[in-house]
C-alpha cells in the first residue's frame, strides 16, 4: 500500500474518532499508536514515551500557561465590561457605534487574553443583551461578537503564534509583530462592514442622540489603561531585547493578577483559585494536544506520509499562487473540523518546507494560516465561537449566529486576498523593528 493510501486511512480513522466526540489529544494518540503498531509492530511502543515528552521539552512552551493565566485573570474580572463601556462612550456618535464598541473591545480583550472563546464570553455577556435591547438585529449582535472573538488568535500576544513558532522553529517575537498590522486590518474591515450594514438597515441610529460629557468619557479610562499598558509593556520588552517570550509572559501574568486584585478588589481565595484552576485545565489540554501531535507527526513520518504529501504538493506543476490557493483550501477544510492549535501542530511542519521552496515568507504564511483558523472558529461543523455565543445567548439560534457571522467570514477572505496582493502588510513591521530575517 502506498504512503498516500496509508494517509487516507489515518485521516479517516482520526475524523471518525473526532466525530464521535473523542478528545483531540486522545484521538491523535490512539491513531498514532495504532498506525505504528500496524506498520512497525509492537516494538515501536518502546519509543512512544520519549517521543510524546520530547514534544513538550521546549523552553518556549513555558510561555503558554503564563499567557493563559494572564487571560484567565482578566476574564474573571469586569475588565471586559469596562473596555466595552469606555469604547461605547467614545463611539456612540457613529452609526452602529455600539457594535463598533464591541468589536473594539474584542480586539483589545483578545490581545490581553489571547483566547477567542474567552473574548466571546467576556464581551458577549454584556454586549449582546445591550445591542438587542437597543434594536440591533440578533444576527448583527451575535455575528459581530463571534467574529471579534477570533481576533484573539492573531493579535499579539497570541498562543497560536507561539505554537507555530515552536512547531516551525521560527522567531516568536517576529511572529507577534507580523500579526499586529493584519490584526488591525481585520478589525478595520469588520468595522467598515458593520457601519455599512447598520446604515443600510437603519439600525443603531437612536444612540446618535445620546451624548456623553468628556468627564463621563474619561472617568472609566483609569480602570482600562493599566491593562493596555501591560500589552505595550510586553511588546516593548520582547522587541527591546529585554526579555524572552517566557519571561515577558510570566511578568505580564503577575501584573494582570495584581491589577485585578487592586482595581476590582478580587481578593477572595475562591475567585483566585478558579483563575488558577481554569489556567491549569486549559494549559494541560494544550500540552496534551502538543505531545499527541508530536506522536502523530512521528507516526506520519515513519510511514513516509508527510514526505509523500510534501513531494506530491511540491511536484504540482502549477504557479506558486495556485499552490497557495490549494494550501488555503486545505487549511480551511482542516479548520472546519479541528481547533487552531491542532491544525498548526499537524500541518505547519509539513507545509513550511513547501512554502519556503515556493519563495513565500514563513512569517507572512503564519498570518495567512492564522486567518484561515479564524474562519474555522465561526463556521460549522465545529465553529467553537458559534457555540460559545449560543451558550451565553440561548435565545439566539445557531442559524441566526451563523447568518450574522458569514459577512465577517467574507471580510477575512478579503483580508487574505489583500495579504496576497500586498505581503508587506504582514512583513513590514517585523523587518522595520527587528531587521530582515536571517
Amino acid at each position: 500500500m502506498s504512503p498516500l493510501m496509508y494517509g487516507l486511512f489515518v485521516l479517516a480513522a482520526l475524523m471518525s474518532l473526532l466525530a464521535i466526540g473523542t478528545p483531540i489529544a486522545f484521538a491523535l494518540g490512539f491513531v498514532s499508536i495504532a498506525a505504528l503498531i500496524l506498520v512497525d509492530g509492537w516494538g515501536s511502543l518502546s519509543i512512544l514515551g520519549e517521543t510524546f515528552f520530547g514534544g513538550l521539552a521546549s523552553f518556549g512552551l513555558v510561555s503558554i500557561p503564563m499567557f493563559i493565566l494572564m487571560g484567565a485573570s482578566v476574564a474573571s474580572s469586569p475588565a471586559g465590561k469596562d473596555l466595552y463601556e469606555a469604547l461605547d462612550r467614545w463611539l456612540n456618535r457613529v452609526p452602529g457605534g455600539l457594535v463598533l464598541s464591541n468589536l473594539g473591545a474584542c480586539s483589545i480583550f483578545a490581545a490581553l487574553s489571547g483566547s477567542s472563546p474567552a473574548t466571546c464570553a467576556a464581551i458577549g455577556k454584556m454586549g449582546i443583551p445591550e445591542m438587542t435591547s437597543r434594536g440591533y438585529p440578533k444576527e448583527i449582535a451575535a455575528g459581530s461578537i463571534a467574529a471579534g472573538g477570533t481576533l484573539g488568535i492573531l493579535i499579539p500576544p497570541s498562543i497560536t503564534m507561539i505554537v507555530y513558532g515552536i512547531a516551525t522553529e521560527t522567531s516568536i517575537g517576529r511572529l507577534f509583530l507580523a500579526g499586529v498590522v493584519p490584526g488591525m486590518m481585520l478589525t478595520a474591515l469588520f468595522m467598515a462592514w458593520t457601519i455599512y450594514s447598520c446604515h443600510r438597515r437603519g439600525v443603531g441610529l437612536s444612540a446618535l442622540s445620546e451624548r456623553f460629557t468628556f468627564k463621563q468619557r474619561f472617568e472609566v479610562l483609569p480602570r482600562v489603561l493599566p491593562f493596555l499598558a501591560i500589552i505595550v509593556g510586553i511588546l516593548f520588552v520582547l522587541y527591546g531585547g529585554v526579555a524572552t517570550p517566557s519571561e515577558a509572559a510570566g511578568v505580564g501574568a503577575l501584573f494582570c493578577i495584581i491589577l485585578v486584585m487592586v482595581i476590582y478588589r478580587i481578593w477572595r481565595l475562591s475567585s483566585l483559585t478558579a483563575v488558577f484552576r481554569d489556567t491549569l485545565k486549559e494549559s494541560v489540554m494544550i500540552m496534551m494536544i502538543i505531545g499527541a501531535s508530536e506522536l502523530f507527526s512521528y507516526a506520519l513520518s515513519s510511514m513516509f506520509i508527510t514526505q509523500s504529501i510534501a513531494e506530491w504538493i511540491g511536484n504540482l506543476d502549477v504557479n506558486r499562487w495556485v499552490l497557495m490557493a490549494v494550501i488555503n483550501v486545505f487549511l480551511l477544510f482542516a479548520g472546519f473540523f479541528l481547533p487552531p492549535v491542532a491544525v498548526i501542530l499537524m500541518t505547519a511542519p509539513i507545509l513550511l518546507p513547501i512554502i519556503l521552496q515556493a519563495g513565500f515568507d514563513p512569517y507572512w504564511f503564519a498570518v495567512i494560516l492564522t486567518i484561515n483558523m479564524e474562519i474555522g472558529l465561526i463556521t460549522p461543523p465545529v465553529g467553537l465561537n458559534l457555540y460559545v455565543i449560543n451558550g451565553i445567548a440561548p435565545d439566539i439560534s445557531l442559524a441566526q449566529i451563523l447568518r450574522g457571522s458569514i459577512p465577517y467570514v467574507l471580510c477575512m477572505v478579503v483580508g487574505i486576498l489583500l495579504l496576497c496582493l500586498v505581503p508587506g502588510i504582514a512583513t513590514w513591521l517585523p523587518v522595520y523593528v527587528m531587521g530582515p530575517a536571517l
